[in-house]
């Protein structure tokens, strides 16, 4: 549901402002989708689409990833609209602007109707960023060797799919899409990040940001 009276976010840090930009940016040329802007009183969080499954019964997991921002104005807004036009409405911002439009046009997303849990969440241990880093790259280095030259859509899923729905060795069932999704979206650095499991649902928590993986097969 949106709140109609909620014109604009107005961020408490202008540097959440440019942050946003780069987030979206990073998202926008890994899945050129939607993001769900969804407000809690003083905090903003802003989920976006790395990876999800797009034919019934394929193994690609759902990936998420999520930052979350502090508004200088509570708001109650929940929205999903198309990244490139907040893009639009960030790349007219200037250096010290804090406040983001909210774009008129909303898209549907099947992937933002299914929320993860709020709460319930166990921490199973932590990973290494280079050990992420390492099998993001690793994976995508595989997802291009299996590619013929032209490939139809079919054997782009069949391959992603793959690829990122392998789990993780030693990581509890962790597919390898979530690090993918940390390395897409600027999450990594040099420390770690911490594992947590909820249900169907793993989630990599750091300083950058949180990537959610719901694991099954299936379409949303």
């Amino acid at each position: 549901m949106s709140d109609l009276l909620t014109q604009s976010f107005r961020f408490a840090d202008p540097r959440d402002l440019a942050d946003l930009r780069t987030y979206a940016t990073r998202a926008k040329a890994v899945d050129d989708g939607a993001i769900r802007l969804q407000a809690a009183g003083p905090v903003l969080a802003a989920y976006v689409c790395v990876l999800r499954p797009r034919i019934l019964g394929e193994s690609t997991p759902t990936i998420l990833g999520l930052r979350t921002m502090g508004l200088a104005e509570p708001s109650t807004t929940d929205v999903t609209v198309p990244l490139a036009a907040v893009l639009d409405r960030l790349a007219r911002a200037g250096e010290n602007d804090a406040e983001l439009p909210v774009p008129p046009s909303t898209v549907t997303e099947s992937w933002a109707g299914v929320g993860a849990p709020r709460g319930g969440w166990e921490l199973i241990g932590a990973i290494p960023d280079s050990e992420l880093r390492e099998a993001a790259e690793a994976g995508i280095t595989e997802v291009a060797g299996i590619m013929p030259d032209n490939p139809g859509a079919l054997i782009v899923n069949n391959a992603r799919a793959a690829v990122w729905g392998r789990e993780l060795e030693g990581r509890s069932g962790l597919p390898a899409g979530a690090a993918f999704a940390a390395l897409a979206l600027g999450f990594l650095g040099s420390d770690e990040q911490r594992l947590y499991r909820a249900g169907r649902w793993f989630r990599l928590s750091g300083s950058r940001g949180h990537v959610l993986a719901r694991t099954g097969a299936g379409l949303l």
